[in-house]
């Protein structure tokens, strides 16, 4: 994912309410949201180059969310393991609390820069892997953004989505009124631009919800809602070059429910 707003309540109806834009190359070959065939009780999205994934659920009661870090000043080994693989080693994993400790003591420098966004209905975490920084948090209740910097860095795109998952919210039109807002293709003004060291051009092209491109652009938009009965559900629309529409599928699950 390279966007994600969310909205965290623990202890209330709807713990959970997530909505994400994964931007990608178009080349680059994934499957549609569904179970996966080796692995049935997860859900969700699936790189097919390097199998692994950008948000996905099981059905024991986890979620997972990886972005990437942008920040070409990380200097990356070459081998390094493909930060899909978080997502599902989080859904795995038998501890997850253990594990993402593990991560944050030193094994997640392994990996190119990254956001792990995890939860298994008891706690929700954040782990970043920048250039300056390995850290690991729990998320306080509440709206947050995450895009390719650290949680609620207030770039332009990120305070528009948390701003649109707000309003749907109050609105009573969710999931709509926050898909609306990640399907915005507008770009920021240059002055509220980051600098994150790609150049002016592509900041503006980055800048926007929804990213338009014949080459790279917004692949799948998907959101989530996990009640406190255990119900849960997750949906995903599919974009091709442009922002082509190429399809879109939901699943119902029931999970233990969350504590």
């Amino acid at each position: 994912m390279c966007l994600i707003a969310f909205d965290h309540r623990p202890g209330t109806a709807v713990p959970l309410r997530l909505v994400a834009n994964r931007d990608e190359f178009h080349a680059r070959p994934a499957a549609a949201l569904a179970a996966w065939d080796d692995a049935p009780a997860i859900v969700g999205g699936r790189d097919l180059e390097a199998g692994g994934s950008w948000l996905a659920v099981h059905r024991g009661g986890r979620f997972a969310a990886v972005t990437n870090v942008r920040d070409p000043a990380l200097a990356v080994d070459a081998d390094a393991p493909s930060r899909g693989a978080l997502v599902r080693r989080a859904l795995e994993c038998e501890d997850l609390a253990g594990w993402l400790d593990a991560l944050a003591a030193g094994e997640a420098l392994r990996h190119a820069g990254f956001n792990l966004l995890a939860g298994d209905g008891q706690g929700l975490w954040h782990l970043h892997r920048g250039r300056e920084r390995l850290r690991l948090r729990r998320v306080s209740p509440g709206l947050h953004g995450l895009s390719n910097a650290e949680l609620d860095t207030p770039w332009p795109k990120l305070i528009a989505a948390r701003q649109g998952l707000a309003a749907s919210l109050h609105r009573g039109d969710w999931p709509q009124g926050a898909l609306a807002a990640l399907g915005d293709p507008r770009e920021a003004e240059d002055g509220q631009l980051p600098d994150t060291g790609v150049g002016l051009e592509l900041e503006r092209r980055l800048s926007a919800a929804f990213i338009l491109g014949r080459d790279y652009g917004t692949r799948a938009t998907t959101w989530l809602e996990w009640r406190a009965d255990g119900r849960l559900t997750i949906g995903e629309r599919r974009f091709g070059p442009q922002g082509a529409p190429l399809g879109a599928r939901h699943r119902e699950l029931v999970t233990p429910p969350p504590g």
